[in-house]
């Protein structure tokens, strides 16, 4: 899917229709920027801030809080431009931590 960046630490609310497991996401209107994958067993409660940046050597990395998983997608709480930027555009994969007909809500 995608998403447009507002600035904010109050950022977009993405639905997916299930709580992720895993997300990655990218930048995609401006170059430089990095693919970051956050996941529910680095953080195992929100606000998910341990993330991996798998185009770089880089080992976990820790940050100011980033997302929120939710029952039904993910809630972004960072404003920086590789996040979240005022109009930007970022394109994102996610995947269901329990992928059957019922979801499991925390």
């Amino acid at each position: 899917g995608s998403y447009t960046g507002n600035g904010s630490t109050n950022g977009p609310f993405i639905y997916t229709g299930f709580r992720p497991a895993w997300v990655m996401y990218k930048r995609t209107d401006t170059s430089g920027t990095d693919w970051v994958i956050l996941d529910s067993q680095r953080d195992t409660y929100n606000v998910i801030a341990n993330y991996l940046v798998p185009n770089t050597s880089a080992a976990e990395v820790t940050d100011p809080p980033f997302f929120d998983f939710i029952s039904n997608g993910f809630k972004i709480r960072r404003d920086s431009s590789g996040t979240n930027a005022s109009g930007g555009t970022f394109i994102y994969a996610a995947f269901a931590e329990n992928p059957f007909k019922n979801s499991l809500a925390r």
